[in-house]
C-alpha cells in the first residue's frame, strides 16, 4: 500500500515517503499534537493478514515502547485505522507505528 501526501492516520498527516522494506513502508509525517515531524511505518496488508507476523509486530512495538535509550528509536503511538486518502484503496484498514524521525 502506498500513501499519498496529505493522507491522515489518526493525528498524523503523511508528508512524503522515506523508504520501504519487507516489514512495510516508512513516511515522514507531521504529528499535530506533538507539533513536530515524525516517522510513520505502515505495515503491508500481507503482514496484517498473517496472525504470526502481526503478533511479532505487536510484540516488537510493545518491547521498543518500553525501552528508553539513545540508540533506540522512541515509539510515540501504534494504531489500526482506516486511512483517509490512501492512494492504494481509500478507506482500507492500515496498521502503523508512529516513531521519532531520525535523519540519516
Amino acid at each position: 500500500m502506498s500513501l499519498a501526501p496529505g493522507t491522515r492516520l489518526g493525528r498524523c498527516e503523511v508528508l512524503d515517503p522515506i523508504g520501504f522494506g519487507g516489514m512495510g513502508e516508512v513516511y515522514r509525517a507531521r504529528a499535530e499534537r506533538l507539533d513536530r515531524s515524525v516517522a510513520v511505518k505502515v505495515l503491508p496488508p500481507e503482514v496484517s493478514a498473517d496472525p504470526d507476523r502481526l503478533a511479532r509486530f505487536e510484540r516488537e512495538a510493545r518491547t521498543i515502547g518500553a525501552l528508553s535509550h539513545p540508540n533506540i528509536v522512541a515509539i510515540h503511538d501504534v494504531g489500526r485505522l482506516r486511512a483517509d486518502g490512501a492512494s492504494a484503496r481509500q478507506g482500507e484498514e492500515v496498521l502503523f507505528v508512529v516513531m521519532e524521525l531520525l535523519e540519516g
